[in-house]
């Protein structure tokens, strides 16, 4: 019994002595020992391997339908409907066939809409072995099938309890840092501890998700006074830009785990949280955003447009008022790749801690963040189309879908407005706009 204590305890050290040495302190430093970089090597590799023999099984097996099944003809409501008239538009004029319009329109959405889909996990093309986006595989081979269990094993016997152990230390010692440095009164220092404490525990966070992030254009990192504005997936994209620089965030306040943090964190930084609900905080957080921005010596304000999470395949309307406040906009894209692991947080299924144990099971995360030219509001434009160009910008940059649709759809029923512009186009094209 003795010799089982003494191997537990010696099980123990080397276990603290890699968690410590090899791989918080080099993440403490921003340094990195390149095993992360080896591993994703390797699951490529695997990966790329697991696709061919998947590939092969079809070739001897009945292909399920694809869940795609709609081919979206694209064009103008005025050239759509040209094209079932079979000739030009006559101002004035209604042809029954303009109802067909509509009938296809109404069944393409009922079946395949534009917003829904991006609430939901992005549809992978092959496999990545995790059981969770299996829903199109069957039993191809026992070779496959045995790779598929030493996953398993790999993933929740030696990745989820090392990543766990990193997770709880990065994210108590930033409870327990910002706490500690919110007693400071106001001073240099105070904000010189505040962007170690971030840094650091964002540092060691990212470790206990084997990130491997890739930054781009770092020359137009967001500068202090300004406002950067990215695409949402998750909250995690907090933890992936503050590995190269500190923010104060703005956003709503949540419960349980994230609230924890949210209330901690406000203590030593100047983050700006509201209640959704309530339009009196709204101008609140207007008028601190402003003031904000106003002293140039304080950090950038880190603001997700959308207002909610979407599934990293597009970019949807992002909220004009953070393009109304003034001050320059530094765009940033941030683009996962879904073969290592779903990044997207489905709040509506998935609470926090759920969602987290999810990432800690995948494979790794692997991103780009691309920092976009800074871009302020020309003469003549107002706020919603500066946030439409530079929506445009972000959603060109990753390769994503540009969405006019506003993510609140997610939870709220679609406003009278967008039913009112499709009613004025169809008005202008049977009366004409002058009689609009």
């Amino acid at each position: 019994m003795e010799d089982f204590w003494a191997l537990a305890v010696q099980l123990l050290h080397m276990w603290m002595f890699v968690v410590f040495f090899l791989i918080m302190l080099p993440a403490m430093f921003g340094l990195s020992l390149g095993v992360t970089g080896v591993y994703i090597k390797v699951l490529v590799h695997i990966l790329e391997w697991a696709t061919l023999r998947i590939q092969r099984g079809r070739q001897q097996q009945p292909v399920p339908l694809p869940n795609g099944i709609i081919e979206h003809a694209g064009g103008s409501m005025e050239e759509e409907m040209g094209r079932l008239r079979s000739g030009s538009l006559a101002e004035g004029k209604f042809c029954l066939s303009d109802v067909f319009y509509f009938y296809k329109k109404g069944l393409e959405s009922i079946v395949d809409d534009q917003v829904t889909q991006r609430f939901s996990s992005e549809e992978l093309n092959s496999w990545n072995l995790l059981t969770r986006t299996n829903q199109n595989f069957r039993y191809i081979s026992l070779r496959l099938t045995v790779i598929w269990g030493l996953g398993v094993f790999v993933r929740y016997c030696v990745l989820f309890p090392l990543r766990i152990t990193l997770a709880t230390i990065g994210l108590s010692w930033l409870v327990i840092g910002t706490i500690l440095v919110g007693f400071l009164p106001e001073s240099s220092m105070k904000k010189w501890l505040s962007e170690l404490v971030h840094l650091t525990c964002y540092r060691i966070c990212a470790r206990g998700l084997s990130a491997t992030i890739v930054y781009h254009n770092r020359e137009n990192r967001p500068q202090k006074g300004g406002i950067c504005v990215a695409n949402h997936t998750t909250p995690i994209d907090v933890v992936i830009l503050s590995n190269d620089g500190c923010y104060a965030m703005v956003g709503q306040i949540h419960g349980g785990l994230m609230g924890v943090l949210q209330r901690s964190m406000v203590r030593a930084c100047p983050h700006v949280w509201f209640e959704r609900s309530e339009m009196k905080d709204r101008h609140a957080v207007a008028s601190r955003l402003r003031a904000h921005v106003a002293a140039k010596t304080k950090l950038p304000i880190l603001i997700f447009p959308e207002g909610t999470c979407v599934n990293n395949t597009s970019v949807m309307m992002f909220k004009k008022g953070s393009f109304d406040i003034g001050g320059t906009i530094y765009p940033v894209t941030i683009k996962y790749d879904a073969r290592f692991g779903d990044a997207f947080w489905n709040s509506s299924k998935y609470n926090m801690v759920s969602y987290l144990l999810r990432m800690m099971t995948s494979w790794a995360i692997v991103v780009n963040v691309w920092y976009l030219p800074p871009m302020t509001r020309q003469d003549g434009e107002d706020a919603a189309q500066f946030a439409n160009r530079v929506k445009s910008a972000i959603a060109h940059q990753g390769g994503l879908l540009d969405l006019a649709w506003d993510g609140g759809l997610k939870r709220d029923k679609v406003k009278d407005s967008f039913k009112e512009e499709q009613q004025k186009q169809y008005s202008s094209i049977i009366a004409g706009p002058k009689d609009q």
